[in-house]
Order: C-alpha cells, then structure tokens, then sequence
C-alpha cells in the first residue's frame, strides 16, 4: 500500500487492509482525504460496493493516473436509492422522485462530487406547452447544468430523444457562455446500452437504480 498522509486513522488502515485489491484500496485512499470520510462512512461506501460500481472507463483512468476526468466518470451503476421497498417494479415516476428528495444528500454523493440540487419538476415552456424536468442539478467544478430524468421502466429510444430536447433548452435559455454544455442523466429500472451506443450526444448516459 503506498504511503498516505496523517488524515487516515488507524481504523482506516484496518479497513483498508481487508480489501484484497490495490486498485480498491488506492481509490478509497483517495476518497477518504477529498471526502474527509469518518471510519463508519467508509465502512458504508464499502458495503455499498462503490468502487465495483463505477465505470470501467473510469477504473482504467485510476489505474494509469489519468487526470483528464469527465463529469460523468464517477458516477455509479447502478445507483443506490434508499427505501421502504427493495421491489423497483412496484414503484412509480413520483415515488422515485419522492425518494431521491428525501435524502438528496445521498443522490448527489452517488453521482460524484460538486452536485448540487437547483430544482425538482423544472418547469420550462415549449412553444404553447409546459414540460418539466424531474431533477435539474450542477456541477459546480465541471460549470454544467445537469438534467435528470426518471424512468421506473427499463430504457426506451424515446427517452433519449426527451432529456435531449430539455438539454437544448436548457443550453439556449439558462447556460451561459463561460458554462460547458448541458449533461443529461436517464435514471432507469433497467440500462440499455445499445441505445446510447448509438446516441450521437456523448453527454447523455444512463444508470439502473437499486432500491435498498
């Protein structure tokens, strides 16, 4: 394990060498000194399998010390929602949303760091009709609005084709010249990666959620 500075405790040292990986153990490094995590937290990101749950591409830039990092490298698959029920499919659009607002904190730490929560049911008027957003975030490190959508259905085309248009919107009515582009996030009971494979704006992903 490679030297560390005075911010891990011995209790974090003790955790860390329970882990069978390298990979894991200098990510968590990491995460203890930019999050100042206690012994309890990083005993819960653990449990909660926060490492095996980024990207590939994302444990490929940790591996080589790649700092060119997207605002969407940290962000989990799938993402951990808490709740009463661990059934996804007996739950709708609004009692997702319910959750997530419920422990925003939570939602925010599973997308990475520097989120934060503008506004849920974003209302925005196109042409003569209202439409709304689910959740409109930002990243204040990365300088981008960041849309939300959620779906309790597993992944549809037409879902793409919706967080794109309230993307446009909200890159010619909200973003401002010195703002990077607009990233839309389609949260989802079930991942299709075809359809983004395929999607030609290489800021919209999605993630499966997972109620615990």
């Amino acid at each position: 394990m490679p030297p560390v500075g005075a911010q891990l405790t011995f209790s974090h040292y003790r955790i860390l060498l329970s882990l069978n990986d390298n990979n894991k153990i200098n990510y968590y490094i990491k995460e203890i000194k930019e999050r100042n995590l206690s012994k309890r937290q990083l005993q819960n990101i653990i449990k909660s399998k926060e490492y095996e749950r980024l990207p590939e591409e994302t444990k490929e830039k940790l591996i080589s010390n790649n700092v060119n990092h997207e605002v969407t490298d940290y962000i989990k698959n799938p993402i951990v929602i808490k709740s009463d029920t661990k059934d996804k499919e007996q739950i709708n659009e609004k009692i997702l949303q319910r959750l997530i607002l419920e422990d925003i904190p939570s939602f925010l730490k599973e997308l990475g760091e520097s989120f934060t929560f503008v506004d849920n049911e974003y209302k925005i008027k196109i042409g003569d009709t209202f439409n709304y957003i689910d959740l409109l975030l930002y990243n204040i490190k990365y300088r981008c609005y960041v849309v939300v959508e959620l779906k309790v259905v597993p992944l549809k085309k037409e879902h793409i084709g919706q967080i794109e248009v309230y993307m446009n919107y909200i890159d010619k009515n909200l973003k401002t010249i010195y703002e990077n582009n607009t990233v839309g996030i389609i949260v989802c009971l079930k991942d299709n990666k075809y359809y983004i494979e395929y999607c030609s704006n290489k800021n919209i992903i999605s993630r499966e959620y997972n109620l615990v």
